[in-house]
């Protein structure tokens, strides 16, 4: 079996680290952290945390695992093997006496739980006498002389540490350089770009160097990595010989403004006034990378195209939009497939290193650009596995969230506490929403609470910082009046009755109900009535929802865009479909049917119908909605939900004596926290 020396792999780890605190952005990033410049001999400190991050591998307790016989030990992973290390007996000989170096570092414990973190989440310290048998001398393996080894190497190629140390580890300068060092350990642990070297060497260290450099350089994680065709403008963004008022209005903000928030109609432009803002901060190094989130899979994998075609435009040369769906791997419009040794196989047959930040969900905000959910930005505020690689690699990027709103109390938590986390990083977002409201805009902000009137006063659209807020000239002819109708019924059966009878007379017909079963009782009504009109892949007619296979959730996606997109054909047919179809897809229904929902969810579903100037059917030349409601009223919803609305299914009813109760015992709410691993704080 061929191996890689403990200390060449270390030497990598901590080549890699060294170079991404080299990187203009990151470094940046590193020093908002904490909160002041970080001189060198403090990186190269840094560095040399890096390196004793596997230092647990020399345990026989993790060693052993390996032996086909031997002394009879309990198997160890090498990070707790890690901690145990550190709570031996002390002796003056450890590590080749660079311990009395590293121990007149303060709160070395705490840059501990952070390098033995490297695997995504902390890992609890143990006790002594667990160390002692961890660490039990063996036969055939001395790990004290390979802890000699290691010390050795530590001395010669970090011999700052016997004069300096690491900045003082404030919590978010903790958790940076835990994201920094995951990233770290995941590149230099790829045997491809780091051969395996058994015998140790002494001049590995150069070696380790130049293999990062060029590690980084091939996968993009450098300083001036995206190279634009030319200065920021329209022209670089579009054909179109001008721009809209709002995509002009972004393009004027200056670069220092960190966050910015675009309100403006479904339609206006705002995925291309995100992509000049982009442009503009690449140009002024203030980002050197892209992660634009929306909220569904299918807006997700719709905007991906557009995105790519825009950075073939942009960039020369052009980098690949990664496609941020977990279950799909896709870089530009390459797909790749997993294969049994871990390796991956793309479709266009070429290997590209830039594809590597699309191989693992953990991975896809270190992607020069990407496209996905906001789930994968959400995933790095809360305590889970790779919280800390997410956040730290998204710190060099644009964050644009598209159709931020206030209906979904638990998501809006989340994202604003995501933001400002990478804001705190010196990071840069952009928020875009066409009905976000007042009380949710002020939440963004910070902005102080108003009454109805001043609050109805202000402009729409319009572009807000945290600063002031600027008026946006509304698209001239780009509103559209819109006929709502309500109708007394919710029924699969009723529902169905209404989209049959406008595909009849040639209108393209969205369908958007709010639960699953809602959404299947309509398709089954319309397939025993009419199934001609309804949406088909591969011949056989079906429903848009989240419970599909990945594989056939892109291949509906495609054939929804098909049927009632911007260039989908005239003629009757019905797509209906789950929340997956109210958001960010540019689609252009001429009728849309929907069942009763929160205002600014009710706003986005109408943003699906005639987004574009195009031929209609007699009839349907005005947009109309018709809105399905329950036929009693809306009263037996204080005790009961019902069709995705009303009391929770499980908890008190909305009754005036319900509430009366809940205020004196309330549910408690999920407690959320920016910090991800706050245990790491005393």
């Amino acid at each position: 079996m061929i191996s890689h020396h403990l200390a060449h792999h270390s030497a990598d780890v901590a080549a890699v680290l060294l170079l991404l605190l080299s990187v203009t952005t990151f470094r940046h990033r590193a020093e908002s952290a904490c909160g002041r410049p970080l001189i060198e001999a403090e990186v190269r400190c840094l560095s040399a945390l890096a390196f004793l991050h596997d230092i647990g591998k020399l345990a026989p307790g993790f060693q052993s695992k390996g032996w086909p016989d031997g002394p009879n030990l309990k198997p160890r992973g090498h990070l707790e093997c890690g901690w145990m290390w550190t709570v031996l007996p002390p002796r003056a000989d450890a590590l080749a006496g660079a311990v009395k170096h590293l121990a007149r570092w303060a709160d070395l414990d705490r840059w501990f739980e952070a390098v033995f973190a490297h695997h995504g989440r902390p890992v609890m310290p143990s006790g002594r006498g667990e160390a002692v048998n961890a660490f039990a001398r063996v036969p055939r393996y001395d790990w004290v002389a390979e802890e000699t080894v290691m010390g050795e190497a530590l001395l010669d190629w970090f011999p700052e540490i016997k004069t300096a140390a690491p900045p003082p580890p404030s919590p978010a300068f903790i958790h940076f350089f835990c994201g920094l060092l995951t990233l770290a350990d995941w590149i230099g642990s790829d045997r491809e770009a780091f051969p395996y070297v058994a015998e140790f060497r002494k001049d590995y260290w150069q070696i380790a160097q130049d293999r990062a450099t060029k590690r980084l350089r091939a996968i993009g994680l450098v300083s001036g990595g995206l190279i634009l065709r030319d200065r920021p403008g329209w022209a670089l963004i579009s054909d179109h010989p001008h721009p809209r008022p709002a995509q002009d209005a972004v393009g004027h903000l200056p670069t220092q403004e960190r966050m910015i928030l675009l309100e403006a109609e479904t339609g206006s432009g705002k995925t291309e006034a995100a992509l000049l803002r982009f442009a503009a901060l690449v140009a002024a190094g203030e980002v050197d990378a892209l992660y634009f989130a929306v909220p569904t899979r299918a807006a997700a994998r719709q905007l991906h195209g557009r995105v790519n075609e825009a950075l073939k435009r942009m960039f020369d040369p052009a980098p690949e939009a990664v496609l941020a769906i977990p279950g799909q791997v896709m870089a530009g419009e390459a797909k790749g497939t997993r294969l049994p040794d871990f390796g991956m196989l793309w479709d266009d047959s070429e290997e590209r290193p830039t594809r590597w930040a699309a191989e693992h969900s953990a991975r896809y905000l270190a992607a020069q650009v990407a496209v996905g959910t906001v789930d994968q930005v959400a995933l790095a505020g809360l305590q889970v596995k790779y919280a800390h690689l997410r956040g730290t690699a998204l710190s060099r990027a644009l964050l644009v969230i598209d159709e931020v709103h206030a209906s979904d109390a638990y998501m809006t938590e989340v994202q604003t506490a995501m933001a400002r986390s990478h804001l705190g990083l010196g990071g840069h977002v952009m928020l875009m929403s066409a009905t976000l409201g007042a009380a949710a805009r002020r939440r963004w902000f910070d902005h102080p609470r108003a009454d109805l009137a001043s609050d109805a006063a202000l402009p729409y659209p319009a572009i807000w910082t945290s600063a002031r807020v600027r008026p946006v000239t509304a698209d001239a002819g780009g509103g559209k009046s819109v006929q709502v109708d309500a109708f007394a019924g919710w029924t699969g059966e009723e529902a169905a009755e209404l989209a049959n009878q406008a595909a009849r007379q040639g209108a393209r017909v969205l369908v958007i109900r709010n639960t699953v079963e809602r959404a299947q009782a309509t398709y089954s009504a319309c397939l025993a009535e009419a199934p001609e009109y309804l949406l088909t892949v591969s011949g056989r007619p079906t429903l848009h929802h989240s419970r599909f296979a990945t594989e056939d959730r892109a291949r509906l996606d495609a054939a929804v865009e098909a049927a009632i997109g911007k260039s989908s054909p005239m003629g009757g047919r019905i797509v209906i479909g789950t929340q997956t179809l109210e958001q960010s897809l540019d689609l252009c229904a001429d009728i849309l049917i929907t069942d009763l929902c929160p205002m600014d969810v009710l706003l986005q579903r109408i943003g699906r119908l005639h987004r574009h100037n195009r031929l209609r059917p007699a009839g349907y030349d005005r947009a109309r909605v018709v809105v399905l409601r329950p036929p009693g009223g809306l009263d037996p919803m204080i005790h009961r939900s019902e069709n995705g609305l009303g009391a929770s299914q499980h908890g008190p009813s909305l009754s005036t004596a319900s509430m009366s109760m809940c205020r004196v015992s309330p549910r408690p709410s999920p407690r959320l926290k920016s910090d991800p691993f706050g245990k790491f704080r005393r």
